[in-house]
């Protein structure tokens, strides 16, 4: 049985933050569906390597380096993958950063790199973007939240303030881009275990009243979110907007679990 409507043959995907964790197993879902797929990060290397994954599964990509951090280097990115590929049809939004620390104890400093990658970073992402998008009447983006888009954490909070904007983001912008045929959404991820956060979940406290707050008793596996991604980014996400698309183990829906 196919499902036409998730075909993204001929569509071509730009995903922010795809040299490692979420980002790259949904770069590489959606090449698996069909897109031509750009991954893009700030280290060449890794950029090169998810380049060639994509590459290897019969899909067109290209490496080039973006910093989210700086408007400059988002724009150009957006003009060189435009001018490559003559379109874009689908931005991913997914890089992040974090620290764990008291909020008493967080630096102006860390608090602000914190805001600026994952929530104005993204921002920038959609500025870059999507006024192309409008122009050509349609679009799909996808910026990834968290748990803390709507739950808060111990001693995350920067990151969590950062999560709760960008469900905000997603809402605003999918407000003023639906008239033009361009649908914002977001994934919210549950506790899946990534570079980024593995030093908070393994053989901790906090890991093992993670997984007992998640009702399948495990953590998920980034390739987990290749579908939700997959869904949101095709046809069949037509009359799908300002949602927030919690991917979690049933973390969300969770009271008492014992």
């Amino acid at each position: 049985m196919t499902f036409p409507a998730f075909d993204l043959s001929n569509r071509v995907a730009v995903v922010v933050g795809a040299t490692s964790g979420i980002g790259k197993a949904i770069a590489l879902g959606l090449a698996d569906a069909g897109a031509d797929v750009v991954p893009t990060g700030r280290r060449r290397n890794l950029v090169e390597s998810a380049a060639r994954e994509i590459e290897s599964r019969g899909r067109r990509s290209m490496a080039v380096t973006a910093d989210v951090t700086a408007t400059d280097s988002v724009n150009a990115l957006a003009n060189e993958v435009i001018e490559r590929f003559g379109k874009v049809d689908i931005l991913v939004n997914a890089a992040g950063i974090t620290v764990r620390r008291a909020t008493v104890d967080v630096s102006d400093k860390e608090w602000n790199e914190i805001i600026d990658t994952n929530l104005t970073g993204m921002l920038r992402a959609c500025r870059a973007f999507g006024p192309h998008m409008i122009q050509r009447g349609y679009g799909r983006v996808i910026n990834i939240g968290s748990l803390t888009s709507l739950v808060a954490l111990q001693e995350v909070t920067a990151y969590g303030v950062s999560k709760a904007g960008v469900a905000a983001l997603t809402k605003s912008l999918a407000v003023e881009w639906a008239p033009y045929g361009v649908c914002v959404n977001a994934i919210l991820p549950g506790v899946f275990r990534t570079a980024l956060n593995e030093g908070l979940l393994d053989g901790t406290d906090r890991g093992r009243e993670l997984l007992m707050r998640t009702p399948m008793r495990r953590f998920g596996q980034p390739e987990e979110l290749a579908g939700a991604a997959v869904f949101l980014a095709s046809d069949a996400s037509g009359f799908v907007t300002g949602h927030l698309l919690a991917v979690d183990g049933g973390f969300l829906a969770s009271g008492v679990n014992q």
